[in-house]
């Protein structure tokens, strides 16, 4: 199993995210890296692949008090790409299976929801988005991920957008990990998550599942990633940079993606 980095002097295209300063005290650390060749589409791929990523935020993200993992359909990202901070009431997203709202309203909506569970379930604890609510308490302004037209695509902690979901069409993966620890933090994440998409991948190719076909409403379709032939999985680094384009991140580095497993083989 093939790992092979396209540096960012070889990729006609690279992805690019610039970093206001805003965000320095709210949740200042980000990394981001492209993947293409995972083949979600046969039997259930895209389903291994979202609880692989609920499992990593319950244990290497301690349900998401460490970390938060964000993953977009690259043919549905607009860049370049903003990391901002800003009011809750000045922006805007369409979450995951919802309906467009700003930020500040979908806090509240999702406080609302957990305290109709509390009290159905007479019980403290809550499910889904609602654990996620105390990261935010105390914070003015709230972080998100912008693309070029504008649109909010992520909301970390909390939720991304439903404009850039993956979907078994997806063949080219932005992945994305924010922290209000460190940088060292989001870069062990983001070695865990792409060593499972490589496990996965390679459990894909051995287990040949039958194709399920795309939904017609996914758009993704449209315009398909060329698949990348053989068992590989390409990795484009992307920089990450402040606002006068001087380079705070490039992921994946040389010091990065130290796997421990033998059976990838990773080509810089």
């Amino acid at each position: 199993m093939m790992l092979r980095v396209l540096h960012v002097s070889e990729n006609p295209l690279p992805l690019a995210v610039a970093v206001r300063p805003a965000i320095k005290d709210v949740r200042p650390y980000i990394v981001c890296c492209v993947v293409k060749g995972m083949n979600l589409t046969p039997g259930n791929a895209l389903k291994r692949f979202l609880t692989a990523q609920t499992k990593l935020h319950e244990d290497i993200c301690d349900k998401r008090t460490l970390a938060t993992i964000a993953t977009h359909d690259l043919q549905l990202v607009k860049g370049p790409l903003l990391y901002d901070a800003r009011p809750p009431t000045e922006f805007k997203i369409v979450p995951l299976n919802r309906k467009e709202i700003n930020a500040k309203e979908l806090v509240r909506q999702l406080q609302f929801e957990a305290e109709e569970q509390r009290k159905q379930k007479k019980r403290q604890n809550v499910s889904g988005l609602h654990r996620y609510l105390h990261l935010l308490d105390g914070k003015d302004n709230y972080p998100c991920l912008v693309d070029a037209e504008n649109a909010v695509i992520s909301f970390p902690p909390i939720t991304n957008s439903d404009k850039t979901k993956i979907t078994k069409s997806t063949r080219a993966l932005l992945l994305e990990v924010t922290s209000a620890s460190s940088l060292q933090t989001c870069k062990d994440v983001m070695d865990a998550l792409i060593e499972k998409m490589a496990e996965l991948h390679k459990f894909t190719l051995e287990n040949r599942e039958e194709e399920v076909g795309s939904d017609p409403e996914e758009s993704a379709s449209q315009n398909p990633e060329p698949p990348v032939e053989g068992p590989q999985l390409v990795l484009e680094q992307v920089r990450i940079t402040d606002m006068d384009g001087s380079l705070k991140v490039l992921y994946p580095s040389k010091t990065d993606l130290n796997l421990s497993a033998s059976s990838f083989v990773i080509v810089r």
